[in-house]
């Protein structure tokens, strides 16, 4: 059965903080986290069973695009290239709900890109319990929004996860009002910005 942490939204405890990260960290656990977009599923990057189960609760298949959470740009930075056209533009969109997709940088473990375009995306949140989280983490978490099979919006209410999800995930966390509405995903992998899909951020500015 999972846990189920309730963590304030706005000061979020260390103490809870940081027994999330030591059960990444030293229990390879999968968690259902709230997010600036709803809520997500996310792991440590290197656990690879993590990866699998998150494909395995959505339903996906080898080809989806996973999102590496970065705590800021420089972060982000270091997971993959961001040329000269997209560094402004992106910087100027983050933290905020917006996910891009951007050439992997070679530390990136090829498992977690696209097996052809060995792309991955990448998002810094606009989200207190998020932000804590990544800098006690010291390092991105593999994510992915928590979008079930059938549905077409991020699940938004920690106990209605922990109910569908109890023994799917390890830790359920609830920080608050999470919005329903997922991130605008822009393909920034072929020099120019393609908007994938409209979400909370604004499309316009790309």
């Amino acid at each position: 059965m999972a846990r189920y942490l309730d963590v304030h939204p706005d000061n979020p405890q260390p103490r809870l903080v940081q027994q999330i990260v030591d059960a990444l960290n030293n229990d390879d656990a999968l968690i259902a986290y709230p997010t600036d977009s709803g809520y997500a599923l996310g792991c440590r990057i290197g656990n690879r069973e993590g990866r699998d189960r998150i494909l395995k609760i959505r339903g996906l298949d080898d080809k989806h695009h996973f999102t590496l959470m970065c705590r800021d740009f420089s972060q982000l930075g270091q997971m993959v290239h961001v040329d000269n056209s997209a560094f402004r533009a992106i910087r100027a969109a983050t933290p905020g709900p917006y996910t891009f997709i951007l050439p992997a940088m070679p530390d990136v473990p090829r498992r977690l890109m696209h097996p052809k375009k060995k792309t991955v995306g990448v998002r810094i949140p606009e989200h207190v319990f998020v932000q804590a989280l990544l800098e006690q983490l010291g390092e991105p978490l593999l994510t992915s929004t928590l979008i079930l099979p059938g549905e077409t919006e991020p699940r938004t209410m920690g106990w209605e996860i922990k109910e569908d999800l109890d023994h799917d995930v390890d830790i359920v966390v609830e920080a608050g009002e999470t919005p329903a509405e997922p991130t605008t995903v822009v393909d920034w992998s072929e020099g120019a910005p393609e908007v994938l899909r409209r979400g909370a951020g604004d499309p316009d500015r790309f």
